[in-house]
């Protein structure tokens, strides 16, 4: 057996492009057997989410790649983690421009 057998890469930029908000692009880079998903999502400066995100069925794990991005109420700088759990809510938005790698491992 390969040690690799399984695995699977995928590079940002050959990932389908897909525009949420003005401004707001989710790339798809995964989705496993169970419904979980990584995408990233690259958000313009001075952009925001339509609405209020919530977070279900399940939690969503956010890793801020460049920039600086803002839940509604705080800013997290590049190199932050966070953990929403299941059935938080938030309003994404940037003032800087920011990009988020971001996993359901619920779907």
């Amino acid at each position: 057996m390969n040690l690799t057998d399984g695995y699977v890469a995928a590079a940002v930029e050959n990932a389908p492009v897909k525009e949420l908000f003005p401004g707001i692009r989710l790339r798809p880079l995964w989705t496993g057997d169970n419904g979980a998903k990584a995408h990233v999502l690259e958000m313009d400066p001075g952009t925001s989410w339509e609405g209020v995100d919530v977070h279900e069925p399940g939690p969503e794990e956010v890793f801020v790649v460049s920039g600086t991005f803002n839940d509604g109420a705080h800013d997290y700088p590049a190199g932050t983690f966070i953990h929403a759990p299941a059935g938080s809510s938030h309003i994404p938005q940037t003032t800087t421009g920011c990009t988020l790698f971001v996993f359901y491992p619920e779907g």
